[in-house]
């Protein structure tokens, strides 16, 4: 589905969130989204309290993506999964953010899963910002 000018009029609804979240992770090169196949993105429409608090955050519109897994960095063959890998899109925030911004929606979605994918790969933020700079 191409993204609209009728989304700056009214809020995409979450069918069609998710429909740009599929086609920004399509967007994303093939060569990265090997890495990523067994870990499951989900669509949330805020972040709960408990990680907000975790991660020492004072509103749910200051966190637009998490990666919650252990990172390919610290994972091991010999490794029992304890739980599935997993990055979480909060789309609430997303949309505020982007409503503030003259990205198009699609961009900023590709932003913050490719943020949280380097996650999965074990980069910190730090150098993800290193990285970003660098382009």
């Amino acid at each position: 589905m191409e993204e609209t000018s009728r989304y700056r009029e009214q809020a995409p609804t979450a069918a069609d969130f998710e429909v740009v979240a599929d086609a920004a992770y399509r967007a994303i090169p093939a060569r990265l989204r090997a890495f990523v196949d067994d870990v499951v993105i989900r669509i949330n429409e805020f972040p709960d309290r408990e990680t907000l608090d975790d991660l020492d955050i004072q509103s749910e519109f200051d966190l637009l993506g998490l990666y919650r897994g252990l990172d390919l960095a610290r994972k091991s063959v010999l490794d029992t999964p304890v739980d599935v890998d997993m990055i979480l899109l909060y789309r609430q925030p997303i949309l505020a953010y982007w409503c503030e911004g003259e990205d198009s929606l699609g961009a900023i979605v590709r932003h913050v899963l490719i943020h949280e994918i380097g996650h999965h790969f074990g980069l910190s933020d730090a150098d993800m910002a290193e990285l970003e700079a660098e382009a």
